[in-house]
């Protein structure tokens, strides 16, 4: 079987056995794409010519390339291509398709990433930045408990238990998690919705059509904030 075909076929099986985001599929879609042209430029037309030395010609391919604007890939970004199509090869051992063990492959080291910590007053600066209750519960519920920002978004009003001071937050991968408010954010947020004067059960916003309409403009000014 040609080796784009099969592709397609494990893309498939992320969808309907896997249960995998749109957005996982589309990038193992993105990054086996370009494995599959390079294969095939290197005379690999299916999934059992896979071998080690396609494999390290690849990965040089990787590690050189770069974009119209010059840019190179990172390592992490070579990884994820190197991730992807250890996915796929894993599925093709699933299904007795004979070619290179994903095992075989290793990734590449990557450094490892520097956190940057608010010093106190730049924190107090942070919280202190916005005017109104509404903006000052979106901060205060975003440091109390981590979420995203599209998760934040999502919320309704419902959700929250002032009791408990914790809300159940559907995550990535469909996980559901426990998240818990600190006291400046159970009061910040009882506040803001004691001044709402409409029944929408959003907590926030509404989402319309994939966007979630937080004030983005609002977050920057945070982070300008706390740089000052």
């Amino acid at each position: 079987m040609k080796l784009d075909k099969t592709v397609r076929q494990f893309l498939e099986y992320c969808e309907i056995e896997k249960g995998h985001s749109a957005l996982t599929i589309r990038n193992y879609n993105h990054y086996l794409g370009r494995f599959v042209n390079f294969a095939k430029e290197d005379g690999a037309e299916e999934a059992e010519n896979i071998n080690l030395e396609l494999v390290k010609n690849y990965r040089l391919f990787l590690n050189r390339f770069k974009a119209q604007d010059g840019k190179e890939l990172t390592k992490q970004t070579q990884n994820y291509h190197l991730i992807a199509l250890r996915a796929f090869l894993k599925y093709c051992a699933k299904n007795d398709i004979k070619t290179l063990a994903a095992e075989k492959i290793e990734l590449a080291d990557t450094p490892e990433r520097e956190i940057t910590v608010l010093e106190p007053e730049e924190m107090e600066r942070l919280l202190g930045a916005p005017k109104s209750w509404r903006d000052r519960a979106i901060i205060n519920l975003l440091f109390s408990t981590g979420l995203r920002l599209h998760e934040l978004a999502k919320l309704n009003r419902d959700e929250i238990n002032f009791d408990t001071g914790e809300l159940s937050i559907l995550g990535k991968g469909g996980k559901v998690r426990v998240v818990f408010l600190s006291d400046n954010a159970k009061d910040t947020l009882w506040q803001y919705l004691k001044q709402r004067q409409d029944e929408d059960k959003a907590l926030f916003v509404r989402i319309k059509k994939g966007c979630d309409h937080i004030n983005r403009h609002m977050i920057m000014q945070y982070r300008i904030t706390c740089r000052l």
